[in-house]
């Protein structure tokens, strides 16, 4: 009986090794290369298995559950997901936006934090934790991930190849939903993002936008404040010419600049704004 039970460990043993080794190669195979070099950590990482799942599995899971729930269960999970997480889907990050990130071995270890400090916001590899912001230059989805300081608050965006087809999420919350939504927003002071959307059809300034502008040449300014999850929609008036707003944050009150050269220069602000203003009922 004893040799009965050791020839079984050994054979289980040797079973186990077997597909250790074999592993990479599998994992690789049906994950793409990129993938398999995120292997430790992703065994770490329920979060990220699933999201690796949902992410290269596209054609079955539009079969299954449709084009509206993938992309918002696409949404779902990036607002979930680790940095590196998405790191090992081979999105382009801080460091190169066009290709996967090559430094998996460093970038997939756990960040060296010193005590009472936390994990800065932009990153740039190759760091451990990886990088703080990811861009899909390749896929119809488009998607943009940037975190802030300690990976406290996140910003998700599918900009799906047109303003009104683009999805935005701030902290796993959608925001923004009906509005036209430029292709990439901005976090001020790590606590308010910012992304502009479509301005008043009426303006009388109102028209094509530059070469290369997703929205019309007047826009709005979307502001959510991210430790409040409340959200302000800034809209100019019919003298006010907003083709590039953005808002600057200091001394505890927020500044609205019809554009980033004003604001350069030291111009006036088109709206001013209390940050820790009472919430209305």
């Amino acid at each position: 009986m004893a040799e009965g039970i050791r020839q079984r460990r050994e054979a289980a043993e040797a079973a186990a090794a077997a597909a250790a080794a074999a592993a990479p190669g599998l994992v690789a195979r049906r994950w793409g290369s990129s993938t398999a070099e995120w292997s430790e950590w992703l065994a770490r990482s329920p979060a990220g298995v699933d999201l690796i799942h949902w992410w290269f599995d596209e054609a079955e899971l539009l079969a299954l559950v449709g084009e509206d729930r993938y992309v918002e269960r696409l949404g779902e999970l990036l607002s979930r997901a680790a940095p590196r997480d998405i790191a090992a889907m081979g999105l382009g990050c801080t460091r190169r936006v066009d290709r996967a990130c090559r430094f998996a071995e460093t970038c997939s270890q756990d960040p060296v934090i010193p005590p009472g400090g936390r994990i800065e916001s932009h990153r740039h590899g190759e760091v451990p934790g990886a990088c703080s912001s990811f861009i899909d230059c390749w896929s119809r989805h488009e998607i943009d991930v940037t975190f802030t300081a300690g990976d406290s608050h996140r910003s998700v965006l599918l900009f799906r190849d047109h303003p009104a087809e683009a999805r935005l999420w701030v902290d796993g919350v959608r925001v923004g939903e009906g509005e036209w939504l430029d292709k990439g927003g901005f976090w001020e002071d790590e606590r308010f993002f910012t992304i502009r959307v479509e301005g008043p059809k009426d303006h009388p300034q109102q028209g094509p936008g530059h070469i290369g502008a997703q929205l019309y040449n007047i826009v709005s300014l979307l502001i959510h404040d991210a430790d409040r999850g409340t959200t302000r929609i800034l809209v100019p008036e019919d003298t006010e010419s907003w083709t590039d707003p953005v808002l600057d944050v200091r001394d505890g009150t927020g500044y609205v600049y019809p554009t980033r050269e004003d604001r350069a220069a030291g111009g006036t602000p088109a709206r001013t704004f209390p940050l820790d203003e009472p919430e209305a009922d």
